[in-house]
């Protein structure tokens, strides 16, 4: 496997590696909060449990101080009352006492009158006196039991709104401890869900880092091995062209044996010409011309041989010189070709990257734009739960009360009610003197 694909693999347990890390850590964060919330939910239900018990506990305290206040209030009104009849006895008594000795000193000094029917006169007046006292004293017992009831029921009434003036307080305690909690379970619950956005786009910046990271790294190391493969491209084309330059000689060396080999093979030609035409000029010519013959035709057969000697020479020159502006431009055609090759992979590679680079980006703003919709959505949910739990709440504390209040009522109605029908009449604004009775 090349190193290529071992870092393009090793990128992707990377980003695998921590997109399983930031998993976790959001699970564990989500895990934290709920537990957070099941703990704000438990104390919230133990809280008012204790209200609960200690309201119980207050009406039954207030119950039992009702009852002595009752008790004590009877009380004193029975000892008052109590000691008024003891004083209102003794008054009586000194009173009938006095009429007693006023009527035997007008009997006394009645002489006129016999004594008998002084007797029965007196007898006579002190059972009228008696019943006269009598009937005041029935009158003061029926006033003072009227006081004790009236006074009594009034005290009974007044408890009672004193109850309803506890229940109330109750009520809108544990109305405002329930709405303390669920606004204290509101911030909490905008607490958790700042912290959650917090923590989402921290992750999602730290996994559009790394992948920036890796794709940065990914094009340095295509780039260097793309300039990397240039380098042994053109070494590889320059070993070749030295090569070529080397092979040269022994390229040239042949041709030249090869005109050479045509040079020699037309001056052998042109030498059995030679021949033939020497031997045919002697036969037809006289012996006295030969040698002037025999002279002219080697100065022919020089000239021919200088000039292709001289045709030799030019050959061998143009054709080193051709082989080797034939070389040079090979060779220049190929580095032309090599660079523009390379030149075009590189564009090729260049654009790949940009593009790879463009549609990261783009994904990196397609994630983005993503969680600001689902954190701007969650958000609105959240602000909408809350408003519909206060309402709900509010509704609930409206009813509640008004509920408390309509049976508070009905209950003051029954009692006033049954207080007219005791014949107490209105106990709304009883003040009686404690003397009333009197």
């Amino acid at each position: 496997m090349s190193g290529y694909k071992r870092m393009r693999r090793q990128h992707q347990k990377q980003l695998i590696a921590l997109e399983n890390k930031l998993k976790a850590e959001m699970d564990e964060h989500r895990l934290k909060l709920q537990k957070e919330v099941e703990t704000h939910a438990n104390n919230s239900s133990i809280e008012l449990e204790k209200l609960a018990k200690k309201q119980v506990a207050t009406i039954e305290k207030e119950a039992k101080v009702a009852a002595a206040d009752e008790k004590k209030f009877q009380q004193q009104i029975l000892a008052q009352q109590k000691k008024d009849l003891t004083t209102f006895l003794e008054s009586q008594k000194k009173q009938y006492k006095i009429c007693k000795e006023k009527i035997k000193e007008e009997m006394n000094e009645d002489h006129s009158t016999p004594k008998k029917e002084k007797q029965e006169r007196i007898s006579k007046h002190k059972e009228n006196l008696q019943h006269t006292q009598a009937e005041e004293e029935a009158h003061l017992l029926t006033q003072q039991r009227l006081y004790y009831d009236r006074n009594c029921r009034f005290f009974k009434r007044k408890i009672m709104i004193k109850r309803h003036e506890v229940e109330q307080q109750n009520i809108r305690e544990e109305l405002n401890k329930k709405r303390t909690q669920k606004e204290m379970e509101h911030a909490m619950l905008i607490r958790h869900d700042e912290s959650t956005r917090e923590l989402e786009y921290r992750q999602l910046h730290t996994l559009q880092k790394l992948r920036m990271d890796l794709i940065r790294l990914q094009h340095q190391t295509e780039l260097e091995n793309q300039l990397e493969y240039n380098k042994r491209r053109e070494r590889e084309l320059h070993r070749k062209h030295v090569m070529e330059l080397r092979q040269q000689p022994k390229n040239l060396k042949a041709m030249e044996m090869q005109i050479k080999k045509q040079f020699q093979d037309t001056c052998k030609v042109q030498t059995k010409q030679y021949k033939a035409l020497k031997n045919h000029q002697l036969e037809v010519t006289p012996k006295n011309e030969h040698k002037a013959i025999l002279k002219t035709l080697k100065d022919e057969q020089t000239r021919k041989l200088a000039i292709l000697a001289e045709q030799y020479e030019q050959s061998i020159n143009e054709m080193m010189a051709s082989q080797a502006l034939r070389l040079d431009e090979a060779q220049e055609a190929e580095c032309q070709a090599l660079r523009l090759q390379l030149q075009q992979e590189m564009e090729l590679l260049n654009a790949y990257q940009s593009k790879i680079k463009m549609q990261t980006e783009a994904q990196h703003e397609r994630e983005l734009q993503k969680l600001e919709q689902r954190v701007s959505l969650r958000r609105a949910h959240l602000e909408q739960k809350i408003e519909e739990e206060l309402a709900a709440l509010q509704k609930e504390r409206s009813e509640r009360i008004k509920t408390l209040l309509e049976r508070q009522e009905r209950e003051t109605e029954t009692f006033d009610m049954e207080s007219l029908r005791m014949g107490f009449g209105n106990l709304v604004t009883l003040d009686f003197p404690k003397e009333d009775y009197r």
